[in-house]
């Protein structure tokens, strides 16, 4: 990732453990820094976000997301799963900051984006 951003890929499944363990605190700490340029990508083998996953994911948007909006810059969706793209469609606009998707053969012009 390029120098001031943070990226996650999802692969398998994503429990709640890992969701609040590995992806909260790099976002927590750039949301306290006041900016946020994040690249998350759901690749190939990705099967699911668990339950407990998608709860810790509504309370990270609401707390990082409503708790600091302005420090949200720029976030890539790298996906070629259609029902996350989908769900990225309906509800992209309550992200603050920009939000753009990407096909997974674009993870380096996303990484690109979201550092400019």
């Amino acid at each position: 990732m390029p120098d001031g951003t943070i990226g996650f890929r999802a692969t398998g499944r994503v429990t709640r453990e890992e969701y609040r363990d590995v992806l909260v605190p790099p976002m927590r700490a750039a949301a306290e820094a006041g900016d946020v340029r994040m690249v998350f990508a759901v690749g190939p083998g990705f099967e699911k976000f668990e339950l407990g996953a998608l709860g810790e994911d509504t309370k990270t948007g609401i707390t990082l997301g409503l708790g600091h909006p302005k420090a949200w810059k720029r976030i890539a969706l790298v996906t070629d799963v259609d029902w996350i793209a989908n769900v990225l469609h309906m509800f992209g606009w309550l992200t603050p900051g920009e939000v753009k998707l990407y096909g997974v053969d674009g993870l380096e012009d996303a990484k690109a984006w979201v550092a400019g």
